[in-house]
């Protein structure tokens, strides 16, 4: 199983709407087939994996992380159909898919051709790896991760705006492979006008991977933004305007970005922007990258979030993971629901 989750890793950000799933095939000891959901969500991880196991597959075992799909689509077979004609004598399954379609009816399928069945193994690590696709499945939005780098003080820039940079290399090329992992990636129409960031994927062979980009804007449109932006809109390809009203609503509502499913959208900057999505309560995860350094007097991470009470702000988050990354220290913090 824990092969089968590094594989679903490899499509998360590129297979919504379909949930970025990993599957192993093991046959006498020994692994036959490998799948992982291809961009766009097709073909399926057990699709793949029984297409590279071949006739191997008979009285193997497949390990999924996810329940295989029950239903039928126009986009191709259902996963648990494949299995059972492939004659597999058991499968592995790390969780059920809440997918109405195919909640508890794959694993039913499995089970009426004589197939064992058993569920659990590597759930909460299954979990993790598909947030995108549970959150929106759940709650009808992306699985949102705020990230920001900060001074010990928590500082995100010099008193004057001047922001790089804060952190060293091997935190900045951590935070790009955090990018290539997302749907979207997101920032605020100060921070998109100040700084003019790329938001792309500067990784040797995962320039590829670069989300969509988006701006959350009280405007609804990009000609309302400044005209000097429009000139590197038109070069790279116009980020998505989102009129926010300042607070990001409209990411609470299953509507999809510039026409694309986005399973997983990455909030950088600024400070508003921040706030807004965390005065929603719509951050599910905290990305903290903090330099060994003290500004003092400099720029604040995060905007005014409401808090009215320190009592209720304790209870809220729970470390998942510190890491040191050259000179620098990663602390991520997953929302406690």
């Amino acid at each position: 199983m824990g092969a089968a989750l590094a594989l679903g890793e490899r499509s998360r950000g590129t297979s919504a709407p379909n949930p970025n799933v990993g599957c192993v095939i093991v046959q006498g000891g020994r692994v036959v087939g490998r799948g992982w959901t291809q961009p766009g969500g097709r073909p399926h991880a057990e699709a793949m994996a029984l297409a590279q196991a071949g006739e191997q597959t008979r009285g193997a075992t497949v390990y999924t992380t996810l329940e295989p799909c029950a239903h039928l689509s126009p986009r191709g077979p259902a996963c648990a159909n494949l299995l059972v004609a492939a004659g597999v004598a058991r499968v592995v399954v790390a969780l059920g898919d809440p997918d109405p379609r195919t909640d508890r009816v794959g694993m039913a399928r499995l089970a009426d051709a004589g197939i064992a069945v058993t569920q659990g193994a590597g759930a909460e690590a299954a979990a993790r790896s598909m947030a995108g696709f549970l959150t929106r499945q759940r709650f009808g939005r992306p699985f949102v991760t705020l990230k920001l780098a900060t001074s010990l003080d928590g500082c995100i820039a010099l008193a004057d705006g001047t922001s790089r940079w804060i952190t060293g290399p091997e935190a900045r090329a951590h935070a790009h492979l955090e990018r290539s992992r997302q749907g979207a990636i997101l920032v605020g129409r100060g921070t998109w006008e100040a700084d003019a960031p790329r938001l792309d994927v500067r990784l040797a062979g995962l320039e590829g991977r670069s989300p969509l980009r988006v701006v959350l804007s009280t405007h609804p449109h990009p000609s309302a933004l400044r005209a000097s932006s429009l000139s590197r809109w038109e070069r790279e390809g116009a980020p998505q305007v989102r009129k926010g009203e300042g607070e990001p609503e409209w990411i609470a509502s299953p509507a999809d970005i510039a026409g694309l499913p986005v399973d997983h959208l990455l909030v950088e900057g600024g400070a508003g922007a921040a706030a807004a999505f965390l005065r929603a309560g719509l951050v599910d995860r905290l990305l903290l990258y903090r330099a060994p350094i003290v500004i003092g007097g400099g720029r604040a991470s995060v905007g005014d979030i409401g808090l009215a009470d320190l009592g209720t702000a304790h209870g809220r988050w729970r470390l998942g993971d510190a890491r040191q990354l050259g000179t620098d220290r990663l602390e991520v913090y997953e929302r406690a629901r």
